[in-house]
Protein backbone atom coordinates (compact mmCIF):
# COMPACT_ATOMS: atom_id res chain seq x y z
CA UNK A 1 0.00 0.00 0.00
CA UNK A 2 1.47 3.32 -1.07
CA UNK A 3 1.48 5.99 1.66
CA UNK A 4 0.13 9.37 0.59
CA UNK A 5 0.40 12.80 2.08
CA UNK A 6 -2.02 14.60 4.35
CA UNK A 7 -1.94 18.32 5.01
CA UNK A 8 -2.63 19.27 8.61
CA UNK A 9 -2.67 22.93 9.72
CA UNK A 10 -3.04 23.24 13.46
CA UNK A 11 -2.70 25.72 16.28
CA UNK A 12 -3.50 26.19 19.92
CA UNK A 13 -7.18 26.21 20.81
CA UNK A 14 -8.45 28.96 23.17
CA UNK A 15 -9.75 27.34 26.32
CA UNK A 16 -13.33 27.77 27.41
CA UNK A 17 -16.44 28.44 25.34
CA UNK A 18 -16.26 28.72 21.52
CA UNK A 19 -14.94 32.10 20.43
CA UNK A 20 -16.83 34.51 18.12
CA UNK A 21 -15.32 34.83 14.65
CA UNK A 22 -13.88 38.33 15.26
CA UNK A 23 -12.36 37.39 18.60
CA UNK A 24 -10.94 34.21 17.12
CA UNK A 25 -9.35 36.20 14.29
CA UNK A 26 -7.69 38.49 16.84
CA UNK A 27 -6.37 35.53 18.81
CA UNK A 28 -4.84 34.06 15.67
CA UNK A 29 -2.70 37.19 15.37
CA UNK A 30 -0.85 36.18 18.54
CA UNK A 31 2.18 33.97 18.09
CA UNK A 32 0.79 31.57 20.69
CA UNK A 33 -2.16 30.73 18.43
CA UNK A 34 -0.45 30.88 15.04
CA UNK A 35 -1.29 28.09 12.62
CA UNK A 36 1.44 25.92 11.20
CA UNK A 37 1.24 23.51 8.29
CA UNK A 38 2.48 19.93 8.48
CA UNK A 39 2.46 17.38 5.66
CA UNK A 40 2.67 13.73 6.65
CA UNK A 41 2.18 10.35 5.02
CA UNK A 42 -0.54 7.91 6.00
CA UNK A 43 -1.45 4.30 5.25
CA UNK A 44 -5.14 4.66 6.12
CA UNK A 45 -7.67 7.36 6.98
CA UNK A 46 -9.34 7.24 10.39
CA UNK A 47 -13.01 8.24 10.26
CA UNK A 48 -14.52 9.43 13.54
CA UNK A 49 -18.08 8.43 14.40
CA UNK A 50 -20.42 10.79 16.27
CA UNK A 51 -21.05 9.87 19.89
CA UNK A 52 -23.72 7.19 20.16
CA UNK A 53 -26.87 8.23 22.10
CA UNK A 54 -27.42 6.73 25.54
CA UNK A 55 -31.21 7.06 25.62
CA UNK A 56 -33.65 4.30 24.67
CA UNK A 57 -36.82 4.28 22.60
CA UNK A 58 -40.34 3.52 23.83
CA UNK A 59 -39.58 -0.22 23.71
CA UNK A 60 -36.61 0.24 26.06
CA UNK A 61 -34.17 -0.63 23.30
CA UNK A 62 -31.07 1.37 22.50
CA UNK A 63 -31.44 3.45 19.37
CA UNK A 64 -28.78 2.65 16.78
CA UNK A 65 -27.95 5.90 14.96
CA UNK A 66 -26.94 6.19 11.32
CA UNK A 67 -24.53 8.58 9.65
CA UNK A 68 -23.68 9.13 5.95
CA UNK A 69 -20.14 8.30 4.86
CA UNK A 70 -19.69 11.81 3.46
CA UNK A 71 -20.48 13.31 6.87
CA UNK A 72 -17.53 11.59 8.53
CA UNK A 73 -15.33 12.22 5.48
CA UNK A 74 -15.86 15.96 6.09
CA UNK A 75 -12.96 15.69 8.53
CA UNK A 76 -10.68 15.90 5.47
CA UNK A 77 -12.28 18.83 3.62
CA UNK A 78 -9.67 21.32 4.84
CA UNK A 79 -12.12 23.47 6.81
CA UNK A 80 -13.62 21.19 9.49
CA UNK A 81 -11.79 21.71 12.79
CA UNK A 82 -11.21 18.93 15.30
CA UNK A 83 -10.00 19.56 18.83
CA UNK A 84 -7.25 17.45 20.38
CA UNK A 85 -6.57 17.69 24.09
CA UNK A 86 -3.40 16.94 26.00
CA UNK A 87 -2.47 17.43 29.64
CA UNK A 88 -0.92 20.81 28.89
CA UNK A 89 -2.60 22.21 25.77
CA UNK A 90 -5.57 22.02 23.45
CA UNK A 91 -5.07 21.92 19.68
CA UNK A 92 -7.39 22.55 16.76
CA UNK A 93 -6.48 20.65 13.61
CA UNK A 94 -7.78 20.65 10.05
CA UNK A 95 -7.00 17.91 7.53
CA UNK A 96 -6.86 17.89 3.75
CA UNK A 97 -5.63 15.33 1.24
CA UNK A 98 -2.82 16.27 -1.13
CA UNK A 99 -2.63 13.04 -3.14
CA UNK A 100 -4.89 10.06 -3.82
CA UNK A 101 -3.42 6.53 -4.09
CA UNK A 102 -4.69 3.67 -6.30
CA UNK A 103 -6.11 2.00 -3.17
CA UNK A 104 -7.47 3.74 -0.10
CA UNK A 105 -8.19 2.26 3.34
CA UNK A 106 -10.81 3.69 5.68
CA UNK A 107 -10.69 2.73 9.35
CA UNK A 108 -13.96 3.62 11.06
CA UNK A 109 -13.17 4.37 14.69
CA UNK A 110 -15.66 2.16 16.52
CA UNK A 111 -13.62 1.40 19.62
CA UNK A 112 -12.63 3.82 22.37
CA UNK A 113 -10.81 2.99 25.57
CA UNK A 114 -11.49 4.76 28.85
CA UNK A 115 -9.89 4.17 32.23
CA UNK A 116 -11.88 0.99 32.82
CA UNK A 117 -12.87 -0.81 29.62
CA UNK A 118 -13.21 -0.63 25.83
CA UNK A 119 -16.46 0.70 24.39
CA UNK A 120 -17.87 0.07 20.93
CA UNK A 121 -19.87 2.60 18.91
CA UNK A 122 -22.67 0.75 17.02
CA UNK A 123 -23.45 3.61 14.61
CA UNK A 124 -24.29 2.38 11.11
CA UNK A 125 -22.41 4.17 8.33
CA UNK A 126 -24.48 4.63 5.18
CA UNK A 127 -22.20 4.35 2.17
CA UNK A 128 -22.54 3.67 -1.56
CA UNK A 129 -20.76 0.67 -3.04
CA UNK A 130 -19.48 2.61 -6.05
CA UNK A 131 -18.84 6.15 -7.30
CA UNK A 132 -17.41 7.77 -4.18
CA UNK A 133 -15.78 10.95 -5.48
CA UNK A 134 -13.07 12.40 -3.22
CA UNK A 135 -12.18 15.42 -5.35
CA UNK A 136 -13.59 17.90 -2.84
CA UNK A 137 -11.21 16.58 -0.17
CA UNK A 138 -8.15 17.53 -2.22
CA UNK A 139 -6.54 20.93 -1.83
CA UNK A 140 -7.42 23.25 -4.72
CA UNK A 141 -3.87 23.50 -6.03
CA UNK A 142 -3.57 19.72 -6.55
CA UNK A 143 -7.05 18.96 -7.91
CA UNK A 144 -5.88 19.64 -11.47
CA UNK A 145 -3.20 16.96 -11.12
CA UNK A 146 -5.80 14.28 -10.30
CA UNK A 147 -7.90 13.28 -13.29
CA UNK A 148 -9.32 10.22 -11.48
CA UNK A 149 -10.81 10.78 -8.02
CA UNK A 150 -13.67 8.25 -7.96
CA UNK A 151 -13.42 5.09 -5.85
CA UNK A 152 -15.31 1.79 -5.71
CA UNK A 153 -15.52 -0.47 -2.67
CA UNK A 154 -13.72 -3.81 -3.04
CA UNK A 155 -13.58 -5.08 0.58
CA UNK A 156 -15.51 -4.42 3.78
CA UNK A 157 -14.51 -5.81 7.19
CA UNK A 158 -17.28 -6.00 9.79
CA UNK A 159 -17.13 -6.44 13.55
CA UNK A 160 -20.14 -8.08 15.20
CA UNK A 161 -20.89 -8.28 18.92
CA UNK A 162 -19.19 -6.86 21.98
CA UNK A 163 -15.63 -5.48 21.87
CA UNK A 164 -14.18 -8.36 23.91
CA UNK A 165 -16.38 -11.17 22.57
CA UNK A 166 -17.15 -10.18 19.00
CA UNK A 167 -16.31 -11.79 15.68
CA UNK A 168 -15.29 -10.57 12.24
CA UNK A 169 -16.76 -10.99 8.77
CA UNK A 170 -15.39 -9.74 5.48
CA UNK A 171 -17.19 -8.83 2.28
CA UNK A 172 -15.07 -9.18 -0.85
CA UNK A 173 -15.81 -8.22 -4.45
CA UNK A 174 -14.89 -10.82 -7.08
CA UNK A 175 -13.51 -8.61 -9.83
CA UNK A 176 -14.06 -11.13 -12.63
CA UNK A 177 -17.78 -11.67 -12.02
CA UNK A 178 -18.70 -8.48 -10.16
CA UNK A 179 -20.32 -10.57 -7.40
CA UNK A 180 -19.92 -9.99 -3.67
CA UNK A 181 -19.06 -12.77 -1.22
CA UNK A 182 -19.12 -12.93 2.57
CA UNK A 183 -16.33 -14.80 4.34
CA UNK A 184 -16.47 -15.89 7.98
CA UNK A 185 -14.02 -18.51 9.17
CA UNK A 186 -14.25 -21.26 6.52
CA UNK A 187 -17.71 -20.29 5.26
CA UNK A 188 -18.11 -18.44 1.96
CA UNK A 189 -21.57 -17.30 0.85
CA UNK A 190 -23.05 -14.95 -1.74
CA UNK A 191 -24.30 -11.60 -0.49
CA UNK A 192 -26.30 -8.83 -2.13
CA UNK A 193 -24.51 -5.45 -2.34
CA UNK A 194 -27.38 -3.67 -0.57
CA UNK A 195 -26.94 -5.95 2.46
CA UNK A 196 -23.32 -4.84 2.87
CA UNK A 197 -24.39 -1.29 3.69
CA UNK A 198 -26.41 -2.51 6.70
CA UNK A 199 -23.39 -3.92 8.51
CA UNK A 200 -21.23 -2.36 11.22
CA UNK A 201 -18.35 -1.60 8.86
CA UNK A 202 -14.98 -1.34 10.59
CA UNK A 203 -12.31 -1.33 7.85
CA UNK A 204 -12.92 -0.68 4.16
CA UNK A 205 -10.69 -0.90 1.09
CA UNK A 206 -11.52 1.27 -1.91
CA UNK A 207 -10.04 1.06 -5.40
CA UNK A 208 -9.58 4.12 -7.57
CA UNK A 209 -11.41 3.94 -10.88
CA UNK A 210 -9.11 4.42 -13.87
CA UNK A 211 -9.93 5.61 -17.39
CA UNK A 212 -10.74 2.21 -18.90
CA UNK A 213 -12.94 1.29 -15.93
CA UNK A 214 -14.77 4.62 -16.20
CA UNK A 215 -15.55 3.93 -19.85
CA UNK A 216 -16.83 0.45 -19.02
CA UNK A 217 -19.10 1.85 -16.31
CA UNK A 218 -20.53 4.39 -18.72
CA UNK A 219 -21.03 1.88 -21.53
Amino acid sequence: MCPVTLRCPHGLSPRGAPQPAEEKAQLLQNSEYQERMVESTFLYLTLDLPTAPLYKDEKEQLIIPQVPLFSILAKFNGSTEKEYKTYKENFLKRFQLTRLPPYLIFCIKRFTKNNFFVEKNPTIVNFPITNVDLREYLSEEVQAAHSHTTYDLIANIVHDGKPSEGSYRIHVLHHGTGKWYELQDLQVTDILPQMITLSEAYIQIWKRREEDETNQQGA
